[in-house]
Order: structure tokens, then sequence, then C-alpha cells
């Protein structure tokens, strides 16, 4: 195993607790870490959540931005691997550590598609590099009629798609973005890049704890499920010389890389947690009897809280009111 040369804030060594012994550590500056994960392939890790970063001859291809107030450390960390200009944003979700950064960052960035006129304006945004994202991701962030949106519009995904996949062709490789709908939320996106193998899979995944089911942005438990096994289809692990630091790494929301056996344990844990609530569900029992069969034991000690944002309980709601609607439809 890889370790860091330094701690910061959080134990970022478990960052990578499941790289490749061949990848380095680049400091960030701030709170973050650049870890190179492939020749052409970096994230940046810290306590606020994970930035993918692919360059090449065509550009800086950015994964997720993180929150705004970690953009200059995102920028210099482009800028320290690439001299080349941001291309594309890809967004995974509409969280805020997601796209907090999306303004700056592709304002930094340049277009692919320049018009050669005296202006030098870009087709599309502006001249700045595109932000791409599942149609139900501007969504949220623009928000519904009436109502003022968190989100400057600059910060708004330039291209979406409404399909279950959009991909492009960039820096020597395929890049694929697949629409998970009803997982962590409507609007989750994994995005795999083909010939680095490398899967960035946002906040559906993340081993820190319990997965968050946002039902109120229409997230389910089964959603979550679906996505968790695509990530497994899509990973390979190190098969057959097991002994070998191999295989597709997956880039997760917050957390350590790891590989298609992480993502495994992580998605059967919550087929298990949901059968046993189906079950208790089907015996009749309410929500409070439901939390007081400890659904989730077993697991609480390496993923459970009863503190903070996300808690066993809210957990274990959210898969029997996810049930409940399932049960319902």
């Amino acid at each position: 195993m890889m370790k860091t040369v330094r701690a910061c804030g959080v134990a970022l060594a478990l960052v990578i607790g499941c790289a490749p012994n061949s990848a380095s550590e680049i400091t960030g500056g701030d709170d973050l870490e650049l870890l190179q994960l492939r020749p052409n392939f970096y994230v940046l890790a810290g306590p606020s959540g994970n930035v993918a970063v692919q360059i090449g001859d065509d550009g800086v291809i950015v994964v997720d931005t993180g929150p705004a107030s970690k953009s200059d450390a995102v920028l210099a960390a482009t800028r320290s691997v690439s001299p080349r200009p941001i291309r594309y944003v890809i967004d995974t979700s509409a969280d805020s550590d997601r796209v907090g950064g999306n303004e700056k960052i592709a304002k930094a960035g340049r277009t692919l598609f320049i018009v050669n006129n005296a202006l030098g304006e870009g087709m599309t945004n502006g001249g700045a590099a595109a932000v791409l994202a599942a149609e139900k991701v501007l969504t949220r962030m623009s928000a519904p009629a009436g109502q003022a949106s968190q989100y400057s519009p600059t910060s708004w995904p330039t291209e979406t798609f409404n399909g279950p996949r959009k991909y492009m062709f960039l820096n020597g490789e395929g890049i694929d973005v697949w629409h998970l709908p009803d997982a962590h939320t409507d609007g989750d996106s994994i995005v795999f890049f083909r010939r680095s193998d490398i899967v960035v899979a946002g906040n559906i995944l993340d081993l820190r704890h319990f997965p968050v089911i946002d039902l109120t942005r229409g997230g389910s438990v089964q959603g979550e499920i679906d996505a968790l096994s695509r990530v497994v289809d899509l990973a390979i692990p190190s098969v057959p010389i097991v002994t070998r630091e191999g295989g597709t790494l997956v880039i997760p929301g917050n957390g350590r890389v790891c590989d298609q056996f992480d993502v495994v344990e992580y998605r059967d844990m919550v087929v298990i947690i949901r059968d046993r609530i189906r079950a208790l569900i089907k015996a009749g029992k309410t929500l409070e009897q439901v939390q007081a069969a400890t659904p989730a034991a077993g697991f609480v000690r390496r993923y459970g809280s009863n503190t903070g944002p996300w808690t066993t309980n809210m957990f274990v709601e959210a898969v029997y009111k996810s049930l409940l609607r399932e049960k319902s439809s």
C-alpha cells in the first residue's frame, strides 16, 4: 500500500488505501492533496470531497469541482499538472460539494469550440469550459419557477442529457457519463474513463458512512443499489493474480480510492439492510419499531453514527420510507 508523505486534516492515507504502488503524491495546497493514480489521471482529495482530474493534449477534464471555498486550491492543482486549459467540468450530482466550484473553475477554462472572430467569443458558455451534467442537475441548481436558486446561473450546467448515457472522446480515451436515476438523488451520474480504467462514482459511494438517500430530491434505496451495481459491473478486480494492486480504480465522492471488491461489499451491505427492513415492514412494524429492531446491526461500527449530518437512524428511516413508496407505487 502506498503511504502519503504527510498527514493533513483527516487521515488522507486512507484516500489511497487501494491505489497502485505506482501512484504518487503531489501537494495540492490548503488541506487537499493531489494524488497521481495514472500517468494522466489525478484525484484531488481532502475532507471536503474528491475532485478527479484527467489531463492530455486536448486539455483538462475536471469531474466535480468541490465546494466554492476550495476553488483556488483546485485551480492551483490542475495548473500544477498541466499547462493546458480546462475544457470540461462534469458534475456527478447537484450537491454543493460537487458543484460549488463550477463557476470559478469553468471561467478559468476555455471552450473547445472557438469562433474565429475579433472578439474570440466561444460558441458555448461565453468561451469558458463547458459544464456537463444530467438534466436533473440543471433542474435542481436552477430551482423551480418563482423560487430563488442558491447558485449563480453562470455555475449551472451548459450541456445536459436526459438519456441514460452521454459519451465523448478526449485526451485519447473514451469517457462515458452514465445517469443513474433515483439513487442518492434523481440527478446522479458516474463517469467511466475507459483507457485510464477509473470510475468516478460521486456521492452514491461514500465509505465513511451509510449511503445518503435523499428522498426529497428523488433518491431511493433501490436506485442506490442499482447505481452501486452499475459501478460493480463496470469495474474489473485484480484477477486471476489477486496479489497485484491492479484492476479498476473507483473514486468515491469522499474517502479513499477503492476497487470493485470494496464497492461489492458496500452494495451488499445496503442490500442486507434493505431486506431486513422490508421483512419488518411486511410484519407490520412501524418506523419506531423498525429502528428499535436495529436492522443495521453488524454494520453500525463501520458505517454508523449517532451524531452528525447523517446518522444511522436517518439512514434506516430513509430506507423504510423508500420501501413504503415502492410498495404503494
